[in-house]
């Protein structure tokens, strides 16, 4: 029995220090490059052209230039096997935020998402979208609240656990959609976020969207404030960057409690 309990502590001890270096496995945390589907989740990018045309379109904001099919690539994994899908899309270029973003045709209120992505070169921007409306940036070289992890202009950018320039990253969401008693805000969204294994946001309550109309729903309400109780889908931005994408699958929720923690 002594033995055993030891053993056990060890294996916790050691567990802990992966997840705390970035090198953890789904055994351990569910959490980082490489998780696989929970029960009950929906994967939505495959790295194939079928997925990406099945389950995706442009999101048809005030800016959109792009028409369909989608113009994003499959292109070859670059340090593994298989396929993922480039966010490059020539209507986005010089930045173009809105132009031609792409965004699930499924609609989520409360959900766990898992999103990995690998920035190609320096300066490389892209950014992750809950719900069409609250964005996680995805931008090398930026440690702002601006910058690369960061729930925008919300937080700090959690810098020390990105991986990198031609690395594969990973971003572990639970989102907690905002509440509304007839008809009017009574709670905030809630985001717990996960980078590379490291917790680095937890039950960060949003207080609006970012970035006016371009951005997502409810952009151009009231600066952004008026947030309103519809669904959204998980968005993906493209600005003219080669940014891929890989493993991205989501789990609906139903998440009572204003807590998003996990």
């Amino acid at each position: 029995m002594q033995k055993h309990i030891i053993v056990k502590n060890i294996n916790r001890i050691l567990a802990i220090a992966l997840i705390n270096a970035g090198l953890f496995t789904s055994a351990y945390a569910q959490v980082g490059v490489g998780t696989k589907p929970e029960k009950g989740a929906e994967v939505f990018i495959d790295g194939s052209r079928k997925m990406l045309d099945e389950k995706w379109t442009y999101w048809k904001g005030p800016r959109l230039k792009a028409e369909l099919p989608i113009k994003w690539t499959v292109v070859n994994d670059p340090t593994d096997k298989g396929t993922v899908i480039n966010c490059y899309d020539a209507s986005a270029a010089g930045g173009l935020y809105g132009s031609a973003d792409i965004v699930t045709k499924k609609e989520f209120r409360d959900f766990r998402a898992h999103v990995e992505f690998f920035i190609t070169k320096e300066g490389g921007n892209s950014g992750v979208y809950l719900q069409n409306r609250y964005e996680i940036q995805v931008l090398d070289g930026d440690t702002t609240s601006h910058g690369m992890a960061a729930i925008i202009n919300e937080t700090k950018s959690p810098y020390y656990a990105y991986n990198g320039v031609g690395k594969w990253n990973a971003y572990d969401i639970q989102f907690r959609a905002a509440r509304f008693k007839d008809g009017k805000l009574v709670e905030k969204p809630l985001v717990t976020l996960y980078f590379n294994g490291k917790k680095v946001h937890t039950n960060h309550s949003i207080t609006q969207v970012w970035g006016g109309p371009n951005s997502g729903i409810d952009g151009g309400n009231d600066g952004g404030k008026g947030i309103t109780d519809i669904p959204g889908g998980l968005k993906l931005q493209s600005e003219g960057h080669n940014v891929y994408y890989r493993n991205i699958w989501i789990k609906p929720e139903v998440i009572k409690e204003a807590n998003t923690d996990f």
